[in-house]
């Protein structure tokens, strides 16, 4: 009687003990990636709680058309095969969903999948943050073609200014200074990312764009923005940097680091990494904006930008940098979706409280959360070539 008793009670505690960790397994697994508010300089930041059973499907395998150039098979020295279109973007646990779903959306519509490269940058932060990071690339895309370079922090951490919002200070956000030292030197061209971005159109045309006479980087412009507002009173008021723009082809222009087509061989050549850092050297003693890692370049090709199709960078859906707001994509035709700005579709997606437009994100999201509710809804968007 004594030890039918006993097991019952140690049944009944393990019953409960189950139940408890199943519950809380479910509460947790609900977010992949918890964000979790926090107060700072009067903005709302987030800290990254890494969900240790986070998952993301496989996608479905895309193919070349029969038109696409043939490369060699296998990661190795395949990243120098002339036919490569390469792309980079970051990726952090913060944001991996985002770019897990952005490259889905390239591999998706390109209309030769096979011969894209993707260089993926992890900060050092975290050592064990590579290999994981390669692991959950390669079981949601096992046959593309990719490398995860690893950033060293040190080499923008005395450079970084606060800015209007700490998301901004992210070392990580100035990877895309130093690729022409991150990739390999047989890379002689890219496509930065951020990782906020849907791609709805062939990437093989905006790797096709020219970079005519000596220009860098290519890039939507926004001519109708106020560009004074990037710089602070003291930058306008001071001939010493108002003049920095007098010598440049046109009138320098807004436009976002985003999307960027990069010539790595001029930007080696003449050193444009050091010309970055000199201005935010300039800008830990002076003050001469606001806005994180936007201004430096700027600074550097305002007014001397290969100006490319708005179509390919439809930015701001995410609101600006202080209010996570809806936002109506602009008129006209669509070949990228770019949620810059504090609001991004995967949190509002988990929040209940998305935007319209968050819902055609959510088509290309791997994520496979231990708890889903399903959203329906559709979203149109004209689009020069292609179908979603």
């Amino acid at each position: 009687m004594f030890l039918c008793r006993s097991i019952s009670k140690s049944n009944l505690f393990v019953f409960v003990f189950v139940f408890v960790f199943v519950f809380v397994l479910l509460l947790v697994g609900a977010n992949g990636i918890r964000s979790i508010a926090a107060e700072n300089n009067g903005y709302d930041e987030t800290e990254v709680e890494v969900d240790p059973f986070l998952q993301f499907r496989e996608a479905p395998e895309y193919r070349n058309q029969h038109k696409c150039t043939l490369v060699g098979t296998g990661n190795g020295q395949m990243v120098c095969d002339p036919s490569l279109v390469h792309i980079a973007m970051t990726i952090d646990w913060h944001y991996l969903r985002g770019s897990i779903a952005a490259a889905h959306s390239v591999v998706k519509h390109t209309s030769c999948p096979q011969n894209l490269f993707f260089h993926f940058i992890a900060s050092d932060a975290r050592l064990e943050s590579k290999d994981e990071f390669a692991r959950i690339l390669h079981s949601s895309f096992p046959s593309m073609r990719f490398k995860v370079h690893e950033f060293k922090e040190s080499l923008v951490e005395n450079l970084i200014s606060p800015s209007i919002r700490q998301a901004l200070d992210n070392p990580l956000n100035y990877a895309r200074t130093y690729l022409a030292d991150l990739l390999d030197d047989c890379v002689e061209r890219v496509i930065y990312l951020d990782s906020d971005v849907i791609v709805v159109d062939d990437v093989q045309e905006l790797w096709k764009i020219s970079l005519t006479g000596s220009r860098v980087i290519g890039a939507p412009e926004y001519c109708h923005a106020n560009f004074t507002r990037y710089f602070s009173y003291e930058f306008w008021s001071s001939d010493e940097f108002s003049e920095v723009f007098a010598g440049r082809r046109r009138r320098p222009c807004y436009f976002n680091t985003g999307v960027m087509v990069m010539d790595l061989v001029r930007w080696r050549e003449d050193d444009y990494t050091r010309r970055i850092e000199k201005w935010m050297e300039i800008q830990k003693e002076r003050r001469i904006y606001n806005l994180g890692s936007l201004p430096p370049f700027l600074l550097v090709f305002g007014g001397d930008v290969e100006a490319i199709a708005h179509r390919w960078n439809q930015h701001g859906l995410g609101g600006d940098n202080v209010r996570n707001s809806c936002r109506n994509l602009h008129p006209g035709p669509v070949s990228l979706l770019h949620w810059s700005g504090k609001g991004k579709p995967w949190e509002r997606l988990d929040a209940m409280r998305p935007c319209s437009v968050d819902f055609f994100w959510a088509h290309y999201d791997l994520y496979m959360p231990h708890r889903r509710t399903q959203h329906h809804q559709r979203v149109a968007i004209d689009t020069t070539h292609s179908s979603f």
